[in-house]
């Protein structure tokens, strides 16, 4: 096997870069490579001309809907679409009325698989966007006399709330005084009842 040199001009592959919004690189020979293994992740054996093209065309357009950023995000997109493809595929197969229930099951355990891999995808996309969930932690929180304080999550929707404004959904603490305890030897105060006298 003979060793082959390739040449590669960043700048000539960028400037006719045309399938950014497909594959999110600025080169196209890197988002024509995502869009081939996109497409030949799909199952066409069973279909007319027409249906393959209608099915080429709908993970093309699946791409762009993803709208990669980047190549990771496109790499990404190609995997989710390649397992969603799969999972359907695995359900299609799991319903053939010809099928035995071996064959059903087996199918279905593996869309499930197949589901639970395609929502990790889509989680890791997000968090590579900034999408993912945030936590918080406060570690000492200090309540001076007067103040309150909040028991429960607390999620901000968006808006920003104003200075001295009640939030109807908050459970407030008050910092009140507390009575003070009795020491055991204290003395115990004698309470009048109501005697036969009286009535």
């Amino acid at each position: 096997m003979t060793e082959q040199n390739v040449h590669f001009d960043p700048e000539k592959e960028q400037q006719e870069a045309k399938l950014k919004t497909l594959g999110g690189s600025e080169f196209d020979v890197f988002n024509s490579l995502l869009c081939n293994q996109a497409l030949h992740s799909l199952w066409l054996c069973h279909m007319d001309d027409e249906q393959v093209e209608g099915q080429r065309r709908a993970v093309l357009c699946g791409m762009e809907g993803i709208a990669p950023r980047d190549e990771l995000e496109g790499m990404l997109a190609v995997q989710m679409l390649a397992c969603h493809n799969a999972a359907m595929e695995c359900h299609r197969r799991a319903m053939n009325p010809e099928a035995t229930i071996e064959s059903r099951n087996y199918n279905l355990t593996q869309a499930n698989r197949l589901s639970r891999t395609y929502t990790a995808l889509l989680e890791a996309l997000n968090r590579h966007r900034g999408k993912g969930q945030q936590k918080m932690t406060v570690e000492h929180v200090h309540v001076h006399e007067g103040g309150q304080a909040i028991v429960g999550s607390v999620s901000q929707g968006g808006g920003s709330v104003e200075k001295g404004k009640e939030q109807p959904d908050a459970q407030a603490i008050p910092n009140a005084p507390q009575p003070e305890m009795r020491r055991e030897d204290a003395q115990r105060e004698t309470v009048p009842g109501t005697g036969d006298e009286e009535r």
